[in-house]
């Protein structure tokens, strides 16, 4: 089912919401980019996730993009697919009840060439950088 359309400010952008149709259970995909990856030698593929690849955007309302994983899928598309369009080479997953666990806000907000575009918004202390990066699940793999 297609979420309703997110709030919107004055000037007509989405306002950090946490969206009342994307479930404690559903997906939420953070792309990783080979700028996310760190040398280390201990890790299988001698490369890592970093702690910065929870990084919110920068700007008034921003947030860290994400991918809402049910859109995608009720749309007939192949979520894995979708993650890892170029510069794009990997996905973690989190659900949504974990990220509210963390106090964060999941909200949906499409945007221009991905309509399954969300936003994730809160404190994004290092701490909380570093207990995503603990708890991110491996979706796609960008070895």
């Amino acid at each position: 089912m297609p979420l309703a359309p997110p709030p919107l400010d004055v000037n007509g952008e989405v306002q950090p919401h946490d969206h009342q149709g994307i479930l404690n259970e559903h997906g939420v995909l953070r792309r990783v980019s080979p700028h996310h990856l760190v040398d280390d030698e201990k890790a299988p593929a001698g490369r890592r996730l970093s702690s910065m690849a929870f990084q919110p955007s920068s700007g008034l309302n921003g947030g860290m993009s994400v991918d809402l994983e049910n859109s995608i899928i009720d749309a007939g598309e192949d979520p894995r697919q979708h993650v890892v369009q170029p510069p794009f080479v990997g996905a973690v997953r989190f659900t949504a009840g974990l990220l509210r666990g963390l106090d964060f806000r999941v909200g949906f907000h499409p945007i221009q060439g991905n309509p399954h575009h969300g936003e994730v918004w809160g404190e994004f202390t290092n701490l909380k950088k570093k207990q995503l990066l603990t708890l991110a699940e491996p979706f796609v793999d960008p070895a």
